[in-house]
C-alpha cells in the first residue's frame, strides 16, 4: 500500500514535466511533416524556375584583412550584364558583362548604362577584324569598336587560354581587373567591364584617341610634341601615379609605367594604361614591400627590383625617371643600333647632365632657347635623382609632380622674360611690371586666370 501511495505521489510530481515533453514531441513530429510538405513545393517549383548561376571572377579575394573587393554582379544565366555606372568614390566598381549571347535591352546614349554580351563586342568590331586592330602586346590585342548607340570603345581581347603561356595571362587578366576595378582618375585610362566566356577573356575600356607617347617620339604619329607639352605630359603621368601610390585603398603598383603605355588625348593630355603587371599593396602596415616574381620592361626596371625581387612604389619612381629621359631624349630606353656610350640612354643622358653639358641629350626635334635648356637641365636632374640606385632615396612620386610644377612655372616664366623684354622696361612701378608680364604671358598662350598652384592628385 505504501508503495503504491509513493508511487502515485511520483507521477503525480512528475506530472508537469510529462506534458511538456509530450507537447514538445507533437511539436518536433509536426515540424517534421512541415519539412516534409515544403521540401515537395519546392521540388515542384524548381521545374519551373531555373537556378540563378552566380559568375564571379576566381582569384579575386581580399588582399589582406580590410582591403576593398571588386564587385561583380551576379545575374541568371542567359541574361546581360550591364556596364558598372561608375560611382564618384574613390573606390568604384567594376561589373562584369554577359557572357550569354543576348542582345542588347536597352540603349540610352550613355556608356555605362547599357547592357553588352559578347555578340555586341563581335558585332562592334566585325567579328575582331584585323582593320579595326590598335595596338598588339604580350596580353593580347587591342581593338577598336563603335557600339550601337555610337560609343567609341577599346577592347582588349586576350590571346586564347589554349595559347601558351596561359597561365600567365590569366594571372594578368585577373590583375588588371582587380586594379581597373579600384581607380578613377582623370589620368587613368577608364574601365567600363569584363567578359570571361570559355576562352574568351575580354575587356572594355575608354577609347584614347591620338595614340601612344612612343608614337609621338617616334615621329610616326602627330607633328612633334613641344616642351611644354612634354611638361605637361610629364605632370599628367606624375599626378596619376600619385594617385595609384597614395589615393587608392590599397595602394597600387603599376609596374610597367613605360612611353607605350601612356596613352594622348586629342589635346595631348596623357592617360596611363595597362594595368596586367599592377599589383596591390598588402594592407599590413608593417610590410615594407612585396616579394614577387619580376614583372615589366626591360630597360624600365628598378635595378633594385631586379636584384632582391622585392617590389615596392620607388620601383614605379625608377620607371618614372626613365619616361622622364625619353621625354627629353626622344630616345628609347635601349638604342641597340648606336655606339657602345649610347647604347644605355639613361646612363648616357646622365653623364651630359654631370659634363655640364645637357643640352646634348636634348632631342633634336626641340627647339634651343634659355627657357628649354634651363627646363630640360632641370628634368635630367630630377631624373638622376629618380634612378638612383637605392630606393629609400628617390623621391615619392607627388614630390616628383611638385617639382614639375615648379619646372614648368620657371620654363614659361622664362619664356615670357625672353619673348617681351621690352614690357617691363615703359613701366617704372612694379605693379605695373607684373601686368605687364600678365599680358605678354597671356598673348603667348602661357598663363592666365586658368593658371592655378598645384594642387596633389
Amino acid at each position: 500500500m505504501k508503495n503504491r501511495t509513493s508511487a502515485m505521489q511520483m507521477k503525480n510530481s512528475e506530472g508537469p514535466y510529462t506534458d511538456i515533453s509530450n507537447q514538445l514531441n507533437k511539436t518536433k513530429s509536426i515540424l517534421q511533416q512541415f519539412k516534409v510538405v515544403a521540401k515537395k513545393i519546392a521540388g515542384i517549383f524548381s521545374i519551373f524556375i531555373p537556378k540563378r548561376k552566380r559568375e564571379t571572377l576566381s582569384g579575386v579575394e581580399a588582399h589582406g584583412s580590410g582591403s576593398r573587393n571588386a564587385s561583380h554582379a551576379s545575374h541568371a544565366s542567359g541574361s546581360s550584364f550591364g556596364f558598372s555606372t561608375r560611382s564618384k568614390s574613390r573606390s568604384s566598381s567594376l561589373v562584369k558583362l554577359s557572357d550569354s549571347f543576348s542582345s542588347l535591352n536597352s540603349t540610352t546614349g550613355e556608356v555605362g548604362l547599357f547592357n553588352l554580351s559578347i555578340e555586341d563586342i563581335r558585332r562592334s568590331t566585325k567579328d575582331f577584324s584585323p582593320e579595326y586592330i590598335i595596338g598588339e602586346g604580350g596580353f593580347g590585342t587591342v581593338y577598336k569598336g563603335q557600339l550601337r548607340d555610337g560609343s567609341v570603345v577599346a577592347i582588349k581581347r586576350a590571346k586564347t587560354k589554349t595559347d601558351q603561356y596561359n597561365n600567365r595571362l590569366t594571372a594578368e587578366f585577373k590583375s588588371e581587373i582587380i586594379a581597373l576595378s579600384k581607380i578613377e582618375h582623370l589620368n587613368l585610362v577608364r574601365a567600363y567591364g569584363y567578359i570571361e566566356q570559355r576562352d574568351e577573356r575580354i575587356i572594355v575600356v575608354e577609347y584614347v584617341s591620338n595614340g601612344t607617347l612612343r608614337e609621338h617620339l617616334d615621329g610616326t604619329r602627330g607633328d612633334g610634341l613641344e616642351l611644354a607639352v612634354r611638361l605637361d605630359i610629364a605632370i599628367d603621368v606624375a599626378h596619376a601615379i600619385t594617385y595609384l601610390h597614395t589615393y587608392t585603398d590599397p595602394p597600387i603598383i603599376h609596374r610597367d609605367i613605360k612611353a607605350s603605355n601612356i596613352l594622348l588625348t586629342d589635346k595631348l593630355r596623357a592617360k596611363v594604361a595597362d594595368f596586367g603587371f599592377a599589383r596591390l599593396v598588402p594592407v599590413d602596415q608593417s610590410a615594407t614591400h612585396i616579394s614577387t616574381q619580376i614583372k615589366g620592361t626591360a630597360g624600365y626596371l628598378d635595378p633594385e627590383y631586379l636584384m632582391t625581387y622585392q617590389l615596392t612604389d620607388k620601383s614605379d619612381v625608377y620607371s618614372f625617371g626613365v619616361l622622364l629621359v625619353e621625354l627629353v631624349t626622344g630616345r628609347h630606353p635601349l638604342e641597340p643600333n648606336k655606339g657602345v656610350k649610347e647604347r644605355l640612354t639613361t646612363r648616357w643622358a646622365m653623364h651630359k647632365l654631370k659634363e655640364g653639358n645637357p643640352v646634348i641629350a636634348m632631342d633634336l626635334k626641340l627647339r634651343r632657347t634659355p627657357a628649354s635648356v634651363m627646363a630640360i637641365e632641370e628634368m635630367l636632374k630630377l631624373s638622376e635623382q629618380c634612378l638612383l640606385s637605392v630606393r629609400q632615396s628617390r623621391p615619392s612620386m607627388k614630390k616628383c609632380a611638385e617639382k614639375l610644377w615648379e619646372i614648368r612655372k620657371r620654363f614659361r616664366d622664362e619664356q615670357a622674360r625672353v619673348s617681351c623684354p621690352s614690357s617691363a622696361h615703359h613701366h617704372s612701378e612694379g605693379l605695373l611690371e607684373r601686368d605687364a608680364g600678365k599680358n605678354c604671358k597671356q598673348s603667348l598662350g602661357i598663363g592666365g586666370r586658368d593658371e592655378r598652384p598645384f594642387m596633389s592628385a
